[in-house]
């Protein structure tokens, strides 16, 4: 992150901002999306941290940590508004039927599934952490200082989401498995 941006944008430049906004946007949409599981939902979360930040920028002390101090606003109002709006969103795909390689494609919607109704057992804030390490590439040292949180339970976060997900996909395949025998 370029810091005489973001001095700039502290100092009001709206210029400066909108180019920083420019540079972390998809980032932070991206880690939105996987932390509320909807595309809207992260849409209307992020416009409101952008907003928050723009208030707040002129408080930040160390221009250095601009973009993990937008990860930890952007955090909040994840954790705000899941709490405020909690609803389900089906995603609908349409797949040619006429390719040769549909079936792969049948399997990858399948496991998707399969993972997306796993992470949504999680609990936010293992969401968070998981996500911030494993999507946005954070060290677990920087997802603790981003979150505010001791680094042993960043660690305990993460240890326990994995552990569900493990638990939830083999589940969901022993259930799997149990139809299949049914069927045979």
């Amino acid at each position: 992150m370029d810091r005489d941006l973001v001095e700039r944008a502290r100092s009001g430049d709206q210029e400066a901002f909108a180019d920083l906004v420019h540079q972390v946007s998809s980032t932070l949409f991206g880690v939105a999306r996987r932390i509320l599981r909807d595309s809207g939902l992260a849409e209307d979360v992020l416009q409101n941290a952008l907003v928050t930040i723009w208030r707040k920028l002129p408080h930040l002390r160390d221009s250095d940590r601009f973009e993990a101090w937008a990860f930890r606003i952007l955090i909040h109002a994840c954790y705000a508004d899941a709490a405020s709006n909690r609803r389900w969103a089906s995603v609908v795909r349409i797949l040619p039927v006429d390719r040769a390689d549909a079936a792969d494609d049948f399997g990858a919607i399948d496991d998707h599934d399969e993972l997306e109704r796993a992470f949504r057992t999680l609990r936010l804030d293992q969401r968070a952490v998981f996500v911030l390490h494993h999507h946005a590439g954070l060290p677990l040292v920087a997802v603790a200082e981003t979150l505010g949180i001791p680094d042993g339970t960043a660690r305990s976060r993460l240890h326990y989401a994995t552990r569900a997900l493990r638990a939830a996909l083999e589940a969901n395949r022993d259930v799997a498995n149990a139809r299949e025998e049914r069927l045979a």
